[in-house]
């Protein structure tokens, strides 16, 4: 702690900043790395899903083949990208897509649905009687693990840095009972989520999914 300044924010938000050089490294929406003009995958970790992840899907009133329009949350812009792809190339749907404004939760109902993420989604779940989970129909589309974000940095990072701060996520990682006995969520058993929901090891196939997933999103979005 006494190497690093800690800021806290929203996944978009810190890539943004990263985005901006106002800070050095972020835990980013991976879905932000081909916009870097020198990106740094600087970790062995990640936040990551080799199935049902809970806290990134797409939540409706009504099956998704009656779904006519999908807010896009504006919290993370990779979960935006992921849902693209799935109901274009997945689902094979043609939905109209719309950017959320802050209160949009209240507006997933009738044919209108909505990509929600993190603790929101995990309340979300006991309010819409539909819920696609993101992370699994992408393995079940590609056979592959999801990466929702990892530790890149903007410039090169001193290998020492890069040394004490895997060591430091690992330690993280090894004290899991530490962390849930000051953490409390009522809507969803945090112990299935951090040890079930997520894995954060970047292996050589998570890695291999997040290529995928950046090539996808490259041919959505050619630079």
């Amino acid at each position: 702690m006494n190497g690093i300044e800690l800021i806290e924010d929203y996944p978009a938000s810190i890539a943004a900043r990263l985005l901006k050089n106002e800070i050095d490294i972020g835990l980013i929406p991976v879905a932000i790395i081909p916009q870097l003009k020198e990106p740094y995958i600087i970790t062995d970790y990640c936040i990551g899903s080799e199935g049902d992840v809970a806290s990134v899907a797409l939540f409706s009133e009504v099956p998704l083949t009656e779904v006519r329009k999908v807010f896009l949350d504006y919290q993370s812009r990779t979960s935006v990208q992921l849902a693209r792809i799935l109901l274009k190339e997945y689902w094979q749907l043609d939905i109209e897509f719309e950017q959320a404004s802050f209160d949009y939760i209240h507006q997933i109902k009738g044919s209108t649905a909505g990509v929600v993420i993190g603790d929101r989604a995990l309340q979300q779940r006991h309010i819409s009687p539909y819920i696609y989970d993101l992370a699994t129909a992408w393995k079940d589309h590609t056979g592959l693990p999801f990466v929702f974000a990892a530790w890149v940095a903007n410039k090169p990072i001193d290998a020492d840095f890069i040394h004490a701060f895997n060591q430091a996520n690992k330690y993280g990682i090894m004290h899991l009972d530490e962390v849930l006995a000051t953490a409390y969520c009522e809507y969803y058993d945090l112990k299935t989520y951090y040890t079930h929901n997520i894995q954060y090891q970047l292996t050589d196939n998570m890695r291999a999914g997040l290529a995928l997933f950046l090539k996808k999103i490259n041919q959505f979005n050619p630079l």
